[in-house]
């Protein structure tokens, strides 16, 4: 199948059989079996002097045959360091160049990349680095508030004194190496720029030696996701997984090297490494990244000066841009399409997005980390009503089926939850079997726990959640794993965490708490507990401590009646989407 074939989105147009919720992928368009190093090989063959990524705030800006050497470069610079295929080496930073560079120098000798979330505190980084056996890492100095290398220091205190590539941290057995971006290198971490420098002087055959064995069954990526269960658990993703998912992503978008793709979303999410950076190398496309973070005037300054054809974001961030001051003077003539994701998007900013931005061929998609990410998405030609009442189609080379309480797969417009199963399903949680055990079955089915529906047309619509995730502005929180953290506080006896509706982030976390015996603590303590331990987005935005928590006869928590009497006594009223 030519890399930037358009027409594969004709394998969304699959509809339910037998009256029953369950559909399979259009497998019209072979899976493309190849490592994410032989898709950029085969994009330079075919674009080397087009466009392939701009940072904007880095004043970067590189063809396809630029990136590629560069790539090289730090491949080379990688091999030197003694790093080899299977191991694993993580990245701790916002959207710079140097995280491109890593997805795919690593990918070039089979080096596992670890995704870390960069709003992560210590407690979090401690145990992602740990949970993989990280060898590596390439850290960025330091992010809005979050100071990377004051935290790593903290957690290191050794790096000090041990010699740089030969880190022995307490706390931090496996980890030898940190590579730390940008100026002004603390003690014991080797510089970016000079590791580059290094890998330069490697030739290339050495490299094509190693890129050689490699297959695309082999995992190449972890990217944590929290779990009802507790921590955060590792998906083990291999190049077969993320290579199709990009290439099906963006041929629903009918790209091709033509497009321009504005890319605000983080890269440690599948959303910009998956869908966004690899799904641009399978067509040939530009990556453009506004900055480190999302900023409402930098996207839309990208856009306007880069000419960009798409623009990825969750619906906070369109509705962010939508209502900046001076949002007419910015030229988003170029723009077509796009994909939205990550919440549901309410009808008056789907049709803004489409009537002001330019973007009548906006997409939605719907999946998670585990799959790839993505197993529904809508066509570009999809109604305005199917794009907000739906996540879209079944992808090609997939299978879903809705399923009841009993395991059968229920009738079409009947609710159940969500199971997957094809090429995008995660090789496991990386050494968890008894947590991917429980998440795929012996059949292959992976068990989603989002409850959804299948129309007569194959139109998918997630209703729900089986279990407590809160959903804040595309970033997905399990309430057990802030539990398990607020556990460690020494007058907490009993806590329960749960969410709330919210204008802005779709929804905010709450807690309540049974203190120890008469111990005097605040809320506000409890608050200042969590900042700077746990990712800004976890922390609860209101704590209330009660006398007992509501639980069923048998014990479990309800959080259903926590809800409720939490939005009342707030004022909070649950407001429909379309």
């Amino acid at each position: 199948m030519p890399a930037n074939e358009s027409d594969v989105n004709t394998g969304f147009n699959i509809e339910p059989r037998n009256n029953l919720s369950h559909v399979i992928g259009s497998n019209e368009f072979p899976l493309l079996e190849k490592t994410i190093s032989a898709v950029l090989k085969d994009a330079v063959e075919k674009f080397g002097d087009e466009d392939a990524a701009i940072f904007c705030d880095q004043s970067i800006r590189w063809t396809y045959r630029q990136f590629d050497h560069h790539v090289d470069a730090l491949a080379g610079g990688l091999l030197e360091l003694g790093f080899t295929k299977g191991e694993r080496i993580g990245v701790w930073s916002p959207n710079r160049y140097e995280w491109l560079l890593a997805q795919f120098a690593t990918a070039r000798l089979g080096i596992i990349l670890v995704n870390i979330n960069p709003a992560y505190r210590l407690f979090e980084l401690e145990y992602a680095l740990n949970k993989v056996g990280c060898r590596g890492l390439f850290t960025a100095r330091k992010f809005k508030t979050s100071n990377y290398t004051g935290m790593l220091q903290s957690l290191a205190p050794e790096l000090a004194s041990d010699t740089p590539g030969n880190l022995n941290a307490v706390k931090l057995p496996h980890l030898k190496t940190i590579i730390c971006m940008g100026d002004d290198i603390p003690a014991g971490m080797l510089a970016f720029d000079a590791i580059m420098e290094s890998g330069k002087r490697v030739a290339a055959e050495r490299l094509d030696v190693i890129t050689a064995t490699l297959d695309g069954n082999d995992p190449i990526n972890i990217q944590f996701t929290s779990g009802t269960t507790g921590l955060p658990k590792g998906a083990c993703l291999t190049h077969k997984n993320i290579v199709n998912n990009a290439n099906f992503v963006t041929a629903a978008m009918e790209f091709s090297a033509a497009d321009r793709l504005c890319i605000p979303v983080p890269f440690y999410h599948c959303f910009g490494m998956v869908m966004g950076t690899l799904g641009c190398v399978t067509k040939g496309a530009a990556m453009v990244v506004p900055g480190e973070g999302f900023e409402p005037v930098a996207t839309l300054e990208a856009v306007s000066k880069e000419k960009c054809t798409a623009l990825f974001g969750v619906p906070t961030m369109f509705v962010a841009e939508l209502d900046l001051p001076d949002f007419a003077s910015y030229d988003l003539s170029h723009l077509r399409t796009g994909i939205m994701a990550g919440a549901p998007c309410p009808v008056e900013v789907m049709n803004n997005v489409q009537a002001l931005m330019n973007m009548k061929q906006v997409t939605i998609a719907y999946g998670m980390t585990e799959t790839s990410p993505v197993s529904f998405q809508s066509n570009v030609d999809d109604p305005l009503e199917k794009r907000v009442s739906s996540v879209g189609r079944i992808h090609p080379h997939v299978e879903v089926r809705i399923i009841d309480e009993e395991g059968n797969t229920v009738g079409v417009g009947e609710q159940g939850e969500l199971l997957t199963r094809g090429y995008s399903v995660m090789q496991s949680y990386w050494q968890d079997e008894e947590q991917t055990a429980a998440a795929i079955d012996a059949d292959g089915w992976m068990h989603t726990g989002d409850l959804a529906t299948l129309d007569e047309q194959g139109y998918c619509n997630i209703t729900g959640r089986v279990k407590d995730m809160i959903c804040r502005g595309g970033e997905n929180i399990y309430p057990r794993e802030i539990e398990e953290f607020l556990y460690t506080h020494a007058s907490i006896s009993q806590v329960q965490v749960f969410g709330i509706p919210d204008d802005k982030y779709g929804e905010i976390t709450c807690a309540w708490i049974i203190a120890k015996g008469d111990v005097e603590v605040s809320e506000q303590e409890i608050i200042d507990f969590c900042k700077g331990q746990i990712a800004h987005f976890k922390v609860p935005v209101h704590v209330r401590f009660k006398q007992e928590l509501p639980m069923t006869v048998t014990g479990k928590p309800q959080k259903f009646l926590m809800r409720d009497e939490m939005m009342a006594e707030l004022g909070v009223v649950q407001k429909e989407t379309a």
